[in-house]
């Protein structure tokens, strides 16, 4: 069983047992793993209190292809991330993008995964109150481009169709805009106007820094597109909870 060193992000852990505690990882080269940290509960543990959501470093892990939980044997912490933990908003944005990547990323290497999830929360964490809304937006839409399932914004995507411009249908559903004639059969495709559709081509492009403040009703409706599109396509309608606390959140 080789010992492998990463770099490494923790997405998730709970205690297992009395002393040790399960963590998932995400790792540039063998993408979410889960690993048990044996004794990680105790006083004394060499883990200390580095094993805490949204920290990273560098994880020692005692791999075996096919296993489903390995074993960590260290982690050399670099950056705790304590500045999101202290703003419910920052924190909400950073959690519901972890569960994204844990319940959504393979097994395998997807370094670009691993270093736009690490640039996303460094964003977070420094981007302006106002701007957050943006933020946390293009970092959803551009995750879930990377895990393959962009949404489709240049043509119709139920028939290839070219769009019409201004107000155009959204179907969740069928991934992306309509046509005009597959819209009229979809009682539930939602409308944007051409100024929200701007902000989706910035946000999915994460070019957030074109898009202005959000008011908090636009932020809120762009929050439950990008919220429905991940629990149609990527968690298969299965509840993301910390997603579903960042849509809902004032």
């Amino acid at each position: 069983m080789p010992l492998v060193t990463t770099p490494a992000l923790v997405l998730h852990g709970f205690a297992y047992g009395e002393t040790s505690k399960i963590v998932r990882l995400l790792t540039p080269e063998l993408g979410v793993q889960s690993a048990i940290a044996k004794g990680a509960l105790r006083p004394k543990s060499r883990f200390g209190a580095t094993l805490q959501v949204l920290s990273e470093g560098t994880a020692q892990l005692f791999v075996k292809q096919g296993r489903e939980l390995q074993t960590l044997a260290e982690f050399d912490v670099t950056t705790m991330r304590h500045d999101l933990a202290r703003d419910v908003a920052r924190f909400a944005a950073a959690a519901a993008l972890c569960e994204l990547v844990m319940r959504s990323a393979p097994a395998e290497a997807h370094p670009e995964i691993f270093q736009l999830v690490v640039a996303h929360l460094d964003q977070f964490a420094v981007v302006p109150r106002e701007r957050l809304a943006a933020a946390a937006l293009a970092a959803l839409w551009t995750t879930v481009g990377a895990l393959g399932f962009a949404p489709v914004l240049d043509r119709c995507a139920k028939c290839g169709a070219e769009l019409p411009d201004g107000k155009i249908g959204f179907s969740v559903i069928d991934g992306g805009f309509l046509c005009r004639r597959c819209v009229r059969s979809l009682a539930s495709a939602r409308w944007l106007t051409a100024p929200h559709r701007a902000v989706l081509h910035h946000l999915t492009a994460g070019r957030d820094d074109q898009v202005d403040p959000l008011p908090r009703r636009h932020a809120v409706a762009h929050r439950r597109l990008v919220s429905n599109f991940v629990h149609t396509h990527l968690a298969e309608h299965q509840t993301l909870r910390a997603l579903t606390f960042w849509e809902d959140l004032e």
